[in-house]
């Protein structure tokens, strides 16, 4: 008996290949799109973000300026550049003086490391060690530095390339600046193309995704970075009335561990050194400063997260981590935004009722 095989359709055979072409000449387009703008994807990520956390601010500042767009975000743009830059180039200065008074003391001999207190020796466990060690630094630096060179090469790589970074970081943000300023100007049309792209992707619902976006991310920028930077201004400044040695670098530190939380662990790093070097008065007045500084958060982050959304402190951790192995410096804030918006973004999904299926 023989079995008739079904009629050969070349009608759908042809349409199924037409289709087949059409999506892989767009995954082409769309794959050739995201390799050319690569270079550009964090500075237009961090660009949107600036432009998204000031906007509430933009708007009032629009309508004291009689409804002018352009001027308000002229003016958003100028307070944003005297805000954000200003420290970062304080702090620069800041970290070539450091470097600048290490290159002089080498030069002329003089000790750069002064002597270790005599109660370093009853320290537990690592006293002993750290104080001959530390003597050794100050009487005979070159012979401490030959002892050491493995460990310091690694580590002075590693500042060589985190001075670069810092560099690169705030040209970045720079341009972020300029990039944000350029999407207040044209607020009208961006929000146009945020409302159409966030109902194609979420249909009815969405507005209410639209935002949740913007909560997200001006809760992250004011409520984390907002009070990092704070917090890094006041902790700056304690270092410098104190005296403390290369502030620049301990205030660097101190502001990526800030956004990761664990800011106080610089602090308490800060206030062991001055006890162990300065007077037991002046390290006292440290110590309570610092604990103002680490205490900080607690009263700012109420203030500035009242209307936003809250987001887990290990999305936080693991959004600056991840984005600071992916795009260096700028990662580190870029990808703590990122990661707040898309586990919100989550979560919103899964609060979304189940589509009903009706039988037919």
């Amino acid at each position: 008996m023989t079995i008739q095989q079904p009629a050969f359709d070349k009608t759908q055979l042809s349409s199924a290949l037409e289709a087949s072409i059409h999506v892989g000449l767009a995954i082409m387009l769309v794959t050739a799109c995201l390799l050319i703008l690569r270079p550009f994807i964090p500075l237009l990520t961090w660009g949107i973000i600036i432009a998204v956390a000031v906007y509430p601010g933009f708007r009032k500042l629009q309508t004291l300026l009689g409804g002018h767009e352009v001027l308000a975000a002229v003016m958003c743009t100028l307070i944003l550049l005297i805000v954000l830059i200003l420290p970062f180039i304080l702090l620069a200065q800041s970290l070539v003086q450091s470097f600048h008074e290490v290159s002089i003391h080498l030069k002329d001999g003089t000790a750069i490391i002064p002597p270790p207190p005599s109660n370093i020796e009853n320290w537990p466990i690592i006293g002993a060690r750290l104080s001959s060690v530390w003597a050794l630094a100050s009487k005979d630096l070159t012979g401490a530095v030959r002892i050491f060179a493995p460990q310091i090469k690694s580590v002075l790589a590693g500042l060589l390339s985190t001075s670069a970074g810092i560099g690169l970081t705030v040209l970045q943000l720079l341009l972020s600046i300029l990039v944000g300023g350029i999407l207040l100007a044209n607020a009208h049309a961006a929000h146009e193309v945020t409302r159409t792209l966030t109902n194609r992707l979420f249909g009815d619902r969405g507005p209410e995704f639209k935002q949740l976006i913007g909560a997200t991310i001006r809760s992250v920028t004011l409520g984390i970075l907002g009070v990092a930077l704070i917090q890094a201004i006041f902790a700056a400044l304690g270092f410098l009335i104190a005296g403390l040695p290369a502030a620049g670098i301990w205030t660097v530190i101190f502001i990526f561990a800030a956004v990761v939380q664990v800011g106080a662990l610089v602090l308490i790093s800060a206030v062991i050194y001055m006890f162990a070097v300065a007077s037991i008065t002046k390290a006292v007045i440290f110590m309570v400063w610092c604990m103002i500084v680490g205490l900080m958060d607690n009263i700012l982050k109420p203030l500035l997260l009242g209307r936003g959304v809250a987001v887990p402190i290990a999305v936080v951790f693991l959004g600056a981590i991840g984005g600071f192995v992916v795009m260096g410096i700028i990662g580190l804030f870029v990808g703590t935004i990122v990661l707040s918006v898309g586990f919100k973004l989550f979560l919103a999904w899964l609060d979304r009722p189940p589509t009903s299926i009706h039988e037919n």
